[in-house]
């Protein structure tokens, strides 16, 4: 079994694709945001361009696979014992330096293992994440006050507002926010729920890939929490996915945080398997 690394979304889907829509689920921040550079060219993420990655055999079969779009920590698929280390020394002998790992944890834990034995970075604990996937759709009856409309360029400036909001409130800032925002417009990838003409919720979807879409982010200012807005949002974003014909809608949750978790499951969604973020930092460096 070998690493084969590429620079090339087709060239890496046409050999991974397969492996990562068997368990589209559990694989889909690889899938989703590989649908984003292949619909937006190398620099969807950042100036850095991305590297795509398959652990495959001599014949071809592939048993794990990974991605790097800088500046976001790398991306990981269940791998085979040995697969993540390997992995570790490949990239640090091309000069990449992910800032951190998303994986399932033992899969994660392997790779920081590995790139600290090869860094010296210290590693820390950054999120404990849940997948859920929807099973029957719930939507809060009675709703609250308001309904959902696709966000629009009009909406431009808010909605920057709330992603840079989101993003320090759970500690992971979208880097180049007016161009993600410009991105999830294209294809009416931002919902707002609104009452009495004002926007109270925000709810995003991913781009639809393998009949699967991931749900997030989901904003509520504060003001306007407790009211049952990001719940409604959230059961609207979901119904227009499967009205579209996503097969399958899913997301991640923070599981320091019981309210979103409760949420989720009260509109029907169940959990599929659990994630770490895990945070690579020079020596010596402080925690910002």
């Amino acid at each position: 079994m070998a690493w084969h690394l590429t620079g090339d979304v087709s060239r890496y889907l046409s050999a991974a694709g397969a492996f990562l829509r068997a368990r589209a689920a559990e694989d889909t921040v690889l899938l989703t945001a590989a649908e984003s550079v292949r619909a937006r060219g190398v620099n969807a993420f950042g100036e850095q361009p991305p590297v795509f990655g398959w652990w495959a055999g001599p014949d071809g079969t592939v048993a794990g696979a990974f991605m790097h779009t800088p500046p976001y920590p790398a991306a990981l698929s269940r791998l085979p014992a040995g697969a993540a280390a390997v992995l570790a020394g490949e990239l640090a002998a091309a000069g990449r330096n992910p800032p951190g790992v998303n994986a399932d944890a033992e899969t994660g834990s392997a790779f920081a293992s590995a790139w600290q034995a090869r860094t010296g970075c210290e590693v820390t604990l950054e999120r404990r994440m849940r997948l859920y996937r929807l099973a029957a759709l719930r939507p809060p009856d009675p709703p609250p006050a308001g309904a959902a409309r696709i966000a629009g360029p009009a909406d431009r400036e808010l909605l920057l507002d709330w992603v840079t909001a989101f993003g320090y409130e759970v500690g992971d800032l979208v880097t180049g926010p007016e161009r993600t925002i410009g991105d999830r417009l294209s294809y009416g990838g931002l919902t707002l729920w609104q009452t009495g003409g004002q926007p109270v919720s925000m709810a995003g979807l991913t781009r639809q890939v393998s009949c699967q879409v991931r749900v997030g982010p989901v904003y509520t200012p504060p003001q306007f929490r407790g009211c049952g807005f990001a719940a409604a949002v959230t059961a609207a974003v979901s119904a227009a996915a499967l009205a579209a014909g996503a097969g399958e809608v899913v997301l991640f949750t923070d599981l320091a945080n019981p309210t979103s978790n409760d949420l989720y499951q009260r509109l029907g969604y169940q959990p599929v398997s659990d994630h770490v973020s895990l945070q690579f930092r020079p020596a010596g460096r402080p925690r910002q």
